[in-house]
C-alpha cells in the first residue's frame, strides 16, 4: 500500500527543485528525503525524478503522477490547515505567472483588495513575455494569450480574442486618410515588430474568415507598449493586444482602423499543474481576475 507521506514528500520534492531544498522545507536530512523517494520508485515500479548533479528533472511518469497526486495533497493539507484554524480562509503563498504587461491592463487596485480581503495570502508575479515552466518554477497559476496548446498541465480559456486590434492615431489618420481594406495597409506606415527585411505578417479574422497581410513602417520594436507609444504619437497603424487598444481607443488617444478585423488568438487561458482541488487562495485569484477582466467597464486582455 502507498504510503501517503511519501507522495507528499514526492510533491514538496518537485516543488522545491531539490531533495536538499526540500529537506530544509520538511525539517529532516536530505538523505532520509533520497530515501523515501526511493522506496516510492521501488513501489511504483517506475522512476520518477531523473537525477543529476545540477538539477532533477520530472519523468514522463513522475510528470503524470506529480500532476494526479498534487491536488490531493494540497487538499489534504488544506483541509488540516482548516481544521487548526476553524475557518475556510484562503491562505498561503500564491506564484503567479504573466505577461510582462500584465499591469498595464490588471489594476494594482484590483491586487491591493484582493490582499486587504484575504490577509492570510501572498503573491508572487513571475512577468515575462517567455514561457513559465510551471513545474520548474514553481508555478501555481499561469495566465497566457493565443491558441492553448497542448502542455500536459489544465487549461481553460477565460477571455475570447474579442474587441479592437489595428489602431491609430487621430493625428495620423487626418494626415494619410483610413485604409479601406487590408491590402490598403501596404502603402501605410505600419509600426511592427520586425523580421528580418523589415517587414512583418499581420494574422487576422475578417468577414472572409482568416487572413493575412505583409505591413511595413519606419518604426519597429520588439515591446507592445513600444508600439503602442508610436502609434500614439502618430508613427503610423498598430496592431496591439486588445485590451491596449481598446483602453486608448476609450480614451481617445487612438481610434480603429479597419474594425471588421480583429487579431487572430489574442485571447487570454489560465493554466494550472493540477486538475484536482485547486488551493483555496489559487481558485480565489482565479476568480478575481476573471471578474475584474470580464466586467462591463473593464479591458479584454492578452498577455
Amino acid at each position: 500500500m502507498l504510503d501517503l507521506n511519501d507522495i507528499a514528500m514526492f510533491v514538496q520534492v518537485v516543488r522545491s527543485g531539490s531533495f536538499a531544498e526540500a529537506a530544509r522545507r520538511l525539517g529532516m536530512p536530505p538523505n532520509t528525503v533520497s530515501r523515501r523517494i526511493q522506496q516510492l520508485e521501488a513501489h511504483l515500479g517506475t522512476r520518477l525524478l531523473q537525477r543529476s548533479t545540477r538539477k532533477l528533472t520530472l519523468t514522463s511518469a513522475g510528470h503524470d503522477f506529480h500532476e494526479r497526486c498534487a491536488g490531493a495533497v494540497d487538499g489534504l493539507l488544506e483541509a488540516g490547515q482548516e481544521l487548526v484554524t476553524g475557518s475556510h480562509e484562503p491562505s498561503g503563498l500564491v506564484r503567479v505567472a504573466a505577461p510582462a504587461d500584465f499591469f498595464d491592463f490588471f489594476q494594482m487596485d484590483w491586487v491591493s483588495g484582493f490582499l486587504a480581503a484575504h490577509p492570510r495570502v501572498r503573491l508572487d508575479f513571475v512577468l515575462s513575455d517567455g514561457k513559465a515552466d510551471l513545474i520548474a518554477e514553481q508555478i501555481d497559476v499561469a495566465f497566457r494569450g493565443g491558441a492553448l496548446r497542448d502542455s500536459g498541465f489544465v487549461g481553460r480559456q477565460i477571455l475570447d480574442p474579442r474587441s479592437v486590434g489595428m489602431v491609430a492615431s487621430p493625428a495620423y489618420i487626418a494626415a494619410h486618410g483610413s485604409p479601406r481594406t487590408l491590402q490598403d495597409l501596404v502603402d501605410h506606415d505600419c509600426v511592427i515588430s520586425a523580421q528580418p527585411g523589415g517587414y512583418a505578417t499581420w494574422r487576422l479574422v475578417g468577414p472572409q474568415g482568416e487572413e493575412e497581410v505583409q505591413v511595413s513602417g519606419r518604426f519597429s520594436g520588439n515591446t507592445a507598449q513600444a508600439l503602442r507609444r508610436a502609434a500614439v504619437a502618430g508613427l503610423g497603424i498598430a496592431l496591439l493586444p486588445p485590451v491596449m487598444a481598446r483602453l486608448d481607443v476609450q480614451a481617445g488617444v487612438l481610434v480603429p482602423v479597419l474594425a471588421q478585423y480583429q487579431p487572430k488568438g489574442y485571447g487570454l487561458n489560465v493554466l494550472y499543474p493540477s486538475r484536482r482541488q485547486l488551493p483555496l487562495a489559487v481558485s480565489a485569484f482565479i476568480d478575481l481576475v476573471i471578474e475584474k477582466l470580464n466586467a462591463s467597464d473593464a479591458p479584454e486582455v492578452h498577455p
